[in-house]
């Protein structure tokens, strides 16, 4: 399909800088199956959905991946640097991917200094600007110093405006975050309070989770100017055996399955078989959701206002139809909807 389908004029100022306080307070558009379009907030989710729904949650917990150094100066003619660099994906015990600025002030077999006595080796250059980074360190070692070092990796259309600062550390990160991995937030999650979970388990909606380690990429808009020429990044994630046996039993029983984002949805439909039932297994995943594809698993799905032209975009369009996407994403913008990682919710069913 033709990318520039599913492109869209966003306003500047309805990106979201700061979350909702409480997290339960963000306002929440709701879509039924058949399309109706209805103004709610987050903490209504107990009346639109019922008794022997399972909600599926991904506990990833984001790591303090956005991280600083300094290029020492190769000789007289080449001053030190300050870098900004953006952990993206680990490789090894010692070894990551990562994205750095001022990218072209850097070469192969320069050394990075970090604070606290961490440092790296640059190892190799992509042609996307993208940097394998050998630390001097391994393991839980390198992990602590990163936790120590390390702020939380804002996405570029929060970073680029402001710093990160304390109160993320906080608000970047779910509050179920169980599992240490990801490099972005699973940012529907972050609607979700103790309060709301509470009410939601004593109206007998169920609960279950996948592990899927969110990298960059899942912010990254689609550069190919047709979706059969995107390749996307392979992201890991894990289905337990309690998992796919609590879903596969609910899709016996006739309830309903409900997504809590993007990365929950893209887990589970990865793990499905021809009859709808979920394998339990572990690995890696790059499913790519475009219109046409055939849902498996998921009957609702519960994500925040995503990035034109960008993946996630095609994937609730192809969820929920791309006519009618693009009318929900018109409504919310002439609404004032917050849009991104911090912005509002919405709560969609599958289209008829």
């Amino acid at each position: 399909m033709r990318v520039d389908l599913f492109d869209f004029e966003l306003p500047e100022e309805l990106i979201a800088l700061r979350p909702a306080r409480p997290r339960d307070s963000a306002r929440l558009l709701h879509v039924s199956s058949a399309g109706e379009i209805e103004d709610r907030i987050v903490r209504d989710a107990p009346d639109l959905l019922r008794a022997g729904d399972v909600l599926v949650f991904n506990d990833t917990r984001v790591i303090l991946a956005a991280l600083k150094a300094v290029r020492p100066s190769r000789d007289a003619a080449s001053p030190a640097v300050n870098v900004s660099l953006n952990l993206i994906e680990r490789v090894g015990p010692e070894v990551w991917r990562a994205l750095a600025k001022p990218g072209k002030r850097l070469s192969v077999a320069d050394r990075l200094l970090f604070d606290d006595g961490l440092a790296a080796v640059i190892e190799a250059k992509g042609e996307e600007g993208e940097f394998t980074l050998r630390f001097d360190r391994a393991g839980p070692a390198l992990d602590e110093a990163i936790a120590k070092i390390g702020a939380p990796p804002l996405p570029p259309y929060i970073a680029g405006k402001r710093a990160p600062d304390a109160q993320d550390r906080a608000d970047y990160q779910t509050i179920y975050a169980a599992e240490d991995g990801a490099v972005a937030a699973p940012t529907a999650g972050l609607h979700f309070t103790e309060s709301l979970m509470k009410r939601l388990a004593a109206m007998g909606v169920e609960r279950t989770q996948v592990t899927l380690h969110v990298g960059a990429g899942t912010f990254l808009p689609v550069k190919a100017d047709d979706t059969a020429a995107h390749v996307m990044h392979s992201e890991w994630r894990k289905i337990s055996a309690e998992t796919a046996e609590a879903i596969n039993r609910a899709k016996r029983e006739g309830r309903r399955v409900v997504a809590v984002g993007t990365t929950a949805l893209r887990s589970l439909e990865s793990a499905a078989n021809e009859d709808g039932t979920v394998r339990a297994e572990a690995g890696g995943t790059d499913i790519f959701i475009t219109p046409g594809y055939r849902f498996r698993v998921v009957d609702g799905l519960w994500t925040n206002f995503h990035l034109p032209r960008s993946t996630l975009f095609m994937l609730v369009s192809a969820f929920a139809g791309l006519d009618r996407m693009r009318a929900v994403y018109a409504h919310a913008i002439a609404q004032g909807y917050r849009f991104y990682s911090y912005g509002d919710a919405s709560l969609l069913w599958r289209a008829q």
